[in-house]
């Protein structure tokens, strides 16, 4: 039997953010059976992470492949580690594929130290623009794809083809825009991953903070992923790290019925 958890992280209460599976495990499971475990679940990720003593290593899945960075999903598995497992410490800290991620408390909330990715402006691929259907005024590239809009309407109005979508050759595609309320707002879409809208994309705000920061000359900004479930980011450039600082709540706790 496994034990899984499912976290709503990103959001201060149930039914909002971005829901993540988090499974704990004594020693790593076959990449085919977490993957299928993934698929199971049919969230846009589920992480699994083995260790102990505030030294772990964390992988992530969706749907349909593994990733080499989730900011939701690590937040939630933090959020497990602190507030189910018995975890007494103030930090914990992941090796994964995108190297050292440290999570710590603070108050209620958590803070992920994450790997700066600055976007630089490329060519856009054709099936994206198709994709999109828009006249962006920047695109940039690095994990994923950023395209910056004109204006809050036009990422809030944006009906993606996600047939096309698919075809683009990076991960995702992050959809932003300078905000009135906040800093900035922002959409983000994986169909290839088969998540076709991510409520809350914490590892998008590695490339969305110092995008932001270097146009608005400010290091510490709040921003809002205005996805049906929605959720609100603080994030803080520091050097070559972005911190992202969220909060989570446990929507369940259950068994999967694997022999391990």
């Amino acid at each position: 039997m496994l034990r899984v958890y499912y976290i709503d992280a990103f959001a201060d209460s149930l039914f909002k953010g971005n829901p993540a599976a988090v499974i704990p495990l004594r020693e790593w499971l076959p990449d085919d059976v977490m993957q299928s475990v993934a698929a199971e679940n049919n969230l846009s990720e589920t992480a699994f992470f083995v260790g102990n003593d505030g030294k772990y290593s964390i992988r992530w899945f969706t749907p349909v492949a593994e990733v080499n960075l989730c900011g939701h999903a690590t937040l939630a598995s933090a959020y497990v580690l602190f507030n189910e497992l018995g975890y007494n410490k103030d930090t914990v800290r992941f090796e994964s594929l995108s190297g050292g991620l440290c999570v710590s408390r603070q108050g209620k909330g958590i803070v992920l130290d994450f790997p700066s990715q600055p976007p630089k402006e490329c060519e856009a691929p054709k099936q994206l623009l198709d994709g999109l259907g828009v006249d962006p005024v920047e695109i940039l590239s690095s994990e994923d794809y950023l395209v910056v809009l004109r204006n809050e309407n036009a990422v809030e109005c944006l009906d993606p083809l996600y047939d096309e979508l698919k075809k683009v050759p990076l991960r995702g595609i992050i959809v932003t825009a300078k905000s009135n309320e906040f800093d900035f707002i922002t959409r983000f879409f994986a169909p290839k991953l088969g998540v076709n809208e991510d409520p809350v994309t914490g590892s998008a705000f590695t490339q969305l903070a110092p995008y932001w920061a270097n146009k608005l000359g400010k290091s510490k900004l709040v921003a809002k992923q205005i996805s049906a479930r929605g959720g609100k980011v603080s994030c803080e450039v520091a050097g070559e790290r972005v911190l992202i600082f969220g909060n989570a709540v446990k929507y369940m706790e259950g068994q999967i019925s694997i022999d391990v």
